[in-house]
């Protein structure tokens, strides 16, 4: 194998078998095709599948077509007949990824009952029911990426039971780590912050956003789809066999500017002209 193939093949994901929820749009569209860019099998769940079926159209002919299922994580019945449409197609699975998500936006003090807990059905409960019905297709062990948010940190105002749901997540995913764990299956955080995709995308038509946004990283820069999907894969990957119950933040550094954020006479650096 020469020195080229050995670095495209490095996370050594060809021929392993994926579910990922919330593949229609988005994050999960852009974790599902670098999967299936790395030669991975992808089974694409969402409740609006048009997306999902534009991506199984683009590799129909790489004989790896993907499998598109319609599925409402928050619905126990649609989740066990996903399972079953997987199971079908693939016979077992090496990992799944927990992107499907909703945001309904209300304070506390206005939001209604059915709203907040139609978000913790999806983002929270919706979690905890694929993680354990997938989980008996990773016969071989497996494992678990699941997509959270910066705002598990951090309470995002007027946004219902979005940080309550998302920092479910994070612990979620700790105790599937350590009740999983003994049979090979490993379970992970990843929280995006600062990622522009069609949610975001009116925030940015206004003047100056792009800019106040950006100056608001470490890194300067607003992020990608594409920047969640490396870390999911590499997670993913055998190459991370040894990564359990962890939580990774990818948010250009944003987090890491807080301090920043307070003004300090003297002590902050001038903006260069």
């Amino acid at each position: 194998m020469s020195a080229e193939n050995k670095t495209e093949n490095w996370l050594g994901m060809a021929g392993k078998k994926y579910a990922v929820t919330g593949a229609g749009s988005g994050i999960g569209y852009s974790i599902a095709e670098t999967l299936l860019a790395a030669g991975a099998r992808v089974a694409l769940l969402d409740r609006n599948t048009e997306g999902a079926e534009k991506l199984r159209e683009l590799y129909s002919s790489t004989g790896q077509e993907p499998v598109v299922l319609q599925c409402d994580i928050s619905d126990p019945a649609s989740v066990d007949q996903a399972v079953q449409g997987v199971c079908e197609a693939f016979g077992d699975l090496d990992g799944l990824v927990n992107c499907a998500g909703m945001l309904r936006p209300a304070s506390i003090r206005d939001v209604e009952l059915d709203e907040w807990d139609a978000v913790l059905r999806t983002n929270l409960t919706g979690y905890m029911l694929c993680s354990r019905e997938f989980a008996n297709l990773m016969s071989n062990g497996g494992s678990m990426v699941h997509i959270a948010s910066v705002a598990a940190h951090h309470p995002q105002t007027h946004s219902g039971a979005y940080s309550a749901s998302k920092a479910g997540i994070t612990l979620l995913s700790r105790q599937i780590a350590a009740e999983y764990g003994p049979e090979g299956i490993r379970s992970n955080v990843i929280c995006p912050g600062m990622i522009r995709t069609a949610l975001s995308e009116p925030f940015y038509q206004q003047p100056d956003i792009k800019e106040q946004r950006e100056a608001m990283t470490a890194s300067r820069r607003i992020g990608a789809p594409q920047d969640i999907a490396n870390a999911v894969t590499f997670l993913l990957s055998d190459r991370a066999g040894y990564i359990n119950g962890a939580e990774l933040t990818v948010d250009g550094g944003m987090e890491t500017m807080l301090m920043d954020l307070i003004p300090r006479p003297g002590f902050t650096a001038k903006k260069s002209a």
